[in-house]
């Protein structure tokens, strides 16, 4: 009879908040926006793509002086440029507009600027000009080059390959890193998303005056267990919307996005880390979950429930504002105290074991913590829904609540 009860409750809190409106506002408004972020900059990339090719293609007259002799005549002259002796002449012409840009090469370029002397283009077009002098001193430094190798590694464009060993294998390094540290993306997600819905899960009923009724009738632990349980269904729903855009602008608009390229199949996938991430976030959500459906049974409205949801929220973020420290130096005193307390547990765990640095003792520590700490709070929130239920004007004492129980 119970687990038909949790299962008609689960059934019910799922379709009545997927239901609502404002849930699908606040799950959608997230992609929405980034899909409008991804629009635009997919439009304003190839906009610019398509001026640099433009700007890139056109044509426009300059004279250079080389008083370095490093540039080589038939390679200015391959760029349009015309060698001249006389600077101030050609200045003026600039200035007079019968000239685009005169480029006045030094002694030594090494350690004196080049200087541009050009006609007003526009704040972005100007660029061309100095990038056209450069190009021009590097070409012809290269040519000079008899070993065009040689050339070649001068300009740096050159590959090198890494090979790393971890605990005596090949590490896949990035891509090793990189899926558990979208568990932690996950976490994070839900915790912003669910932070409201968990911090009122029991209070529709309470505010209805309808909850006194349904405790009469089923078993408080069967009505708790039911809104956890829909709280869960809901969070992964909304992981899925929000991730939607993200794969479609990675997938179709990579380039245009200037998105690092990641071949989705050279992923590691070890499955160590990725077992304890799943085990982390499930453990750190069902704490958040828990304590928010608690707090939410000790207030008497929604409003006032809501409230709790932003401490909670913030809190988890610790890690990231001491993230360089995390990163650096994991067994530091600030990291441990992140790492083993409760509400920053979760996320420190998570951002260690995806960069190898959560053993395995410190792993099974945090994730018992976690279950057993959320089991607890669990059935904490079962009693104290069990009593405030009808308590709909101030908060619920635990005092009170617990001595009612004893």
């Amino acid at each position: 009879m119970a687990r038909h009860n949790m299962g008609t409750i689960v059934s019910f809190e799922v379709k009545r908040t997927l239901s609502k409106t404002g849930f699908w506002i606040a799950t959608l408004v997230v992609p929405v926006i980034m899909g409008a972020v991804i629009a635009l900059i997919v439009v304003s990339n190839t906009s610019a793509a398509a001026g640099a090719d433009q700007q890139a293609r056109a044509q426009f007259t300059f004279t250079y002086s080389d008083a370095s002799e490093y540039v080589i005549p038939a390679v200015a002259e391959a760029f349009g440029g015309i060698s001249v002796t006389d600077d101030e002449k050609s200045i003026a012409d600039v200035q007079a507009g019968s000239l685009d840009a005169h480029f006045a090469y030094p002694t030594n370029p090494a350690e004196e600027p080049t200087k541009v002397y050009a006609a007003e283009a526009g704040i972005f077009a100007n660029g061309k000009y100095a990038a056209i002098a450069s190009e021009v001193l590097i070409a012809s430094a290269q040519a000079a080059l008899d070993d065009q190798s040689l050339a070649t590694l001068v300009r740096g464009d050159f590959q090198v390959s890494s090979t790393t060993f971890k605990e005596g294998r090949e590490s896949a390094g990035l891509a090793e890193v990189i899926p558990p540290l979208l568990i932690l993306l996950a976490f994070y997600a839900s915790i912003l998303l669910m932070g409201n819905l968990m911090a009122t899960s029991l209070l529709e009923e309470k505010e209805n005056r309808v909850s006194e009724m349904i405790l009469t009738t089923m078993n408080p632990t069967t009505m708790v267990s039911g809104k956890v349980v829909s709280l869960f269904m809901v969070g992964a729903i909304q992981m899925v919307a929000i991730s939607l855009p993200v794969l479609v602008g990675y997938l179709f608009f990579r380039e245009e996005l200037r998105l690092p390229y990641v071949d989705l199949a050279s992923l590691s996938f070890e499955p160590w880390p990725m077992l304890v991430g799943a085990l982390l976030l499930v453990g750190g959500f069902s704490l958040v979950t828990t304590t928010l459906a608690a707090a939410s049974a000790i207030m008497p409205t929604a409003r006032d429930a809501g409230a709790i949801a932003a401490p909670v929220s913030i809190v988890s973020f610790a890690p990231l504002w001491v993230g360089a420290l995390v990163l650096s130096n994991p067994e530091s005193f600030v990291v441990q105290i992140l790492t083993y307390f409760p509400y920053t547990a979760a996320p420190t765990a998570m951002i260690r074991n995806a960069l190898g640095t959560l053993g395995a003792m410190e792993a099974t520590i945090v994730i018992v913590e976690l279950f057993v700490l959320s089991s607890i709070i669990f059935r904490i929130a079962v009693r104290l829904f069990q009593y405030g239920s009808i308590e709909y004007s101030q908060k619920v004492a635990l005092k009170a609540a617990f001595a009612k129980h004893e």
